[in-house]
């Protein structure tokens, strides 16, 4: 079973996840969940640390929730996933797709950190 539980940190949602997240209920909950949060927010961190297990239908949920927040110009991020779930996501090469911190402080901080890059003017080229 999954459990998960919602978090503000300002304009970010924090989504605690524990149990499993494995193609069924689970998967389907964790889809509504994210799609819910997306009403109020495009900043969603999802803390793994409690999850021990995540299958194909896991992850390709996973893979979806992402696809589907960035194309409403959102953002996930990752925070301490357990040794096995982080070992999947690298052998499957998700490492590279989802950015995971170590902290859910350092997630938010990531957020004002790509917020202040897309502010920031660019420099001029030489013509």
């Amino acid at each position: 079973m999954l459990k998960m539980e919602t978090h503000i940190r300002g304009d970010v949602i924090v989504l605690e996840c524990a149990g499993r997240l494995v193609f069924g209920d689970e998967a389907a909950a964790f889809r509504q969940r994210i799609k819910n949060i997306l009403m109020g927010t495009r900043k969603i961190i999802v803390n793994l640390n409690g999850v021990e297990y995540v299958d194909s239908g896991g992850l390709g949920t996973l893979v979806g929730t992402l696809a589907s927040t960035r194309n409403q110009h959102g953002e996930i991020k990752l925070v301490r996933p357990t040794k096995r779930v982080a070992d999947l996501l690298r052998r499957t090469r998700l490492d590279m797709v989802f950015k995971s911190y170590e902290t859910d402080d350092d997630a938010v901080a990531a957020f004002g950190e790509t917020s202040q890059a897309a502010n920031t003017p660019k420099p001029h080229e030489p013509t």
